[in-house]
């Protein structure tokens, strides 16, 4: 079986070298480029399977290739991994949120790259064979990465998507944070319990737009859960 195509994104000639020679030695095809704009070029004309991305790079910063890439049809769910000197937490949590899939400080290992790449695209692999969702009113599009009710789409960011997609897989069980932060956000996301309870404040403000913010549940002490049993209910 071929191994992925992946294009690599960094402008520090030593750092991209690296990359490419243990990716290609790990069986990948490798394309670099060093320019944000020109990566968007390479992306919309080639079909990759993944994008190693410097968050510093001219032409286009990587945060901002990210958000263009998740509102084009062809790259919304192509897998990213960010690599990065920045090791804040709020710097992870933002570009988490603005689509990055999982993050690579640097100095890195690349023992560690070639395993978050292998990561990355078995997860992608898991999600593309998963079925369709549709538990009461919500309806989850695994293919297009949407959500719909009543024939109309949800706007949701790419994390409060898999949030969701999480919930509704089982109905009313209960979601501790610990879960839901490894299985969305991944075990090496390196992210605080509350940024659940932030993506969770986001979700139910999308779903309130179309009358569906109680359908998330808070379970005081414990996590989250879907609910379909409304407040109204006896």
């Amino acid at each position: 079986m071929a191994k992925a195509s992946v294009l690599i994104v960094e402008d520090d000639p030593a750092i991209a070298r690296l990359i490419d020679l243990h990716l290609s030695h790990a069986g990948y095809k490798t394309d670099c480029c060093d320019n944000g704009r020109h990566a968007a070029d390479r992306l919309m004309a080639e079909n990759y399977q993944l994008l190693v991305l410097d968050r510093m790079i001219p032409g286009m910063a990587g945060l901002e290739l990210t958000r263009w890439l998740r509102k084009q049809e062809k790259t919304r769910h192509l897998p990213i991994l960010m690599i990065t000197a920045l090791s804040m937490p709020e710097e992870r949590v933002r570009g988490l949120n603005e689509g990055v899939d999982d993050y690579l400080g640097k100095p890195f290992e690349p023992e560690e790259m070639i395993a978050r790449v292998k990561a990355l695209l078995r997860r992608r692999h898991d999600a593309a064979a998963k079925d369709d969702v549709s538990t009461g009113p919500i309806y989850l599009n695994t293919d297009a990465l949407n959500a719909k009710v009543g024939g109309k789409i949800i706007d949701l960011r790419p994390l409060e998507f898999k949030l969701l997609q999480i919930l509704m897989k089982k109905p009313e069980k209960v979601r501790t944070r610990d879960y839901l932060l490894d299985h969305v956000w991944g075990v090496n996301a390196f992210v605080e319990e509350r940024t659940v309870d932030v993506t969770i404040k986001r979700l139910r403000k999308a779903l309130n737009k179309h009358g569906m913010g109680d359908y998330i549940r808070t379970v005081r002490g414990a996590g989250y859960c879907y609910t379909l049993k409304q407040p109204d209910e006896s």
